[in-house]
C-alpha cells in the first residue's frame, strides 16, 4: 500500500484505498489525479512524490467525494499547487454539508458529518479542458455523481475514477453508491467498448482488459435491479425493499451504510419506475412500490 507503481514512461499511480494517479508533465514536475481520503493518506502519497524529487503542479480531481479530494487540502498547503474540480462538483466541495444532506435527504445527523463524507476545504478552480497539461484529456463519466470525469494520457493510460468497481469490491459491496442508475449503466457500456492500453479504477488494481470487468459491473447492476422487481411482486414500502436487499446480500448496516445503500436503492427505484418496471401506489398513509 502507498507504493508508486509505474505504468508507462510518464504515468504512474500510488496504490491507496483510493488510487492516486501521477503523471509526469516535465522531468521534475507532476500532476495528480485525485488526492486520497484525508491528510494522513496525503502525507504518505506526498512522501512517494518527494522521494523522486518531483514537484506537484496541480491536482485534477475526478469528483467531489471525500475519499477522492480529502487529501487535496494538505498537498496544496505544502506545495502551493492548483486544485481543480468540475462544475457542480466544485459547489459540493466548497459546501461540504451538501454531501451528507443529499445522502440523508435533510440536514444530516452528526453520524454523517465526518471526514469520511465531508472533506477539508481548499482553494479550488474550475476544471476545464484548457486547464489540462498537454497530452492529458478529460471525458464525462455520468451516473456515480453529478459530474464525474475520467482522464486519458497520451501514452494510453485511462483513469476511470468510480465508474467501475473491482471484482472484490462487488463481492463485498454488491450495492455500490449510485446517483443516476440509468446513466451509470450507459457509462459502463461505454467503458466496455473503450480503447486504451491500461485502465486505472479508483478502487481496484490497474488492468489491461476492461471489457470483462465492465460486464461484471453491468451484470451486478442488472441483478440488483431484477431482485428489486422480484421483491415488488407484492407491494412494498421503501424500508421493506431495503430490508429484503440487506438480508439477501448479507449486508451490515450502520448509520453511514444505511444512508449510502438507502440513497442508492432510491436511485434504482426511480430508474425502474422511469423505464416502466415499477409503479407506485398509496395505501394507509404509505407509498408502496409494485412490479408491472
Amino acid at each position: 500500500m502507498y507504493e508508486l507503481i509505474q505504468l508507462t514512461d510518464r504515468t504512474y499511480y500510488i496504490k491507496t484505498p483510493t488510487n492516486v494517479g501521477v503523471i509526469r508533465t516535465s522531468p521534475n514536475e507532476v500532476c495528480l489525479i485525485d488526492s486520497g481520503r484525508n491528510e494522513d493518506e496525503a502525507r504518505l502519497t506526498y512522501e512517494r512524490i518527494r522521494e523522486k524529487d518531483w514537484k506537484v503542479a496541480a491536482i485534477y480531481n475526478t469528483h467531489s467525494h471525500a475519499d477522492h479530494i480529502g487529501g487535496s487540502h494538505y498537498i496544496q498547503q505544502v506545495t502551493g499547487c492548483k486544485v481543480y474540480l468540475t462544475p457542480t462538483e466544485i459547489d459540493l466541495a466548497l459546501h461540504p454539508c451538501l454531501e451528507p444532506s443529499l445522502l440523508y435527504g435533510a440536514y444530516p445527523p452528526r453520524d454523517l458529518r465526518n471526514w469520511y463524507i465531508m472533506a477539508d476545504k481548499c482553494d479550488l478552480d474550475y476544471l476545464t479542458d484548457d486547464r489540462l497539461p498537454p497530452g492529458l484529456t478529460m471525458f464525462r463519466l455520468p451516473g456515480h455523481v453529478f459530474h464525474m470525469v475520467g482522464f486519458r494520457t497520451e501514452d494510453g493510460v485511462v483513469f476511470l475514477a468510480d465508474a467501475i468497481m473491482g471484482q472484490k469490491t462487488l463481492e463485498r459491496h454488491p450495492i455500490t453508491f449510485l446517483y443516476d442508475t440509468g446513466s451509470y449503466l450507459e457509462t459502463l457500456r461505454m467503458i466496455k467498448k473503450m480503447d486504451g492500453d491500461i485502465y486505472v479504477p479508483s478502487h481496484a488494481e490497474a488492468l489491461k482488459d476492461i471489457a470483462t470487468l465492465a460486464q461484471l459491473n453491468i451484470d451486478k447492476l442488472k441483478e440488483v435491479a431484477d431482485r428489486i422487481v422480484e421483491f415488488c411482486e407484492e407491494p412494498l414500502t421503501f424500508e421493506e425493499i431495503l430490508q429484503k436487499l440487506v438480508l439477501f446480500y448479507h449486508l451490515r448496516l450502520n448509520f453511514l451504510q444505511y444512508a449510502i445503500i438507502g440513497s442508492t436503492v432510491r436511485s434504482y427505484l426511480a430508474w425502474l419506475k422511469d423505464i416502466g418496471r415499477l409503479e407506485v401506489d398509496y395505501e394507509d398513509g404509505r407509498m408502496q412500490w409494485k412490479a408491472l
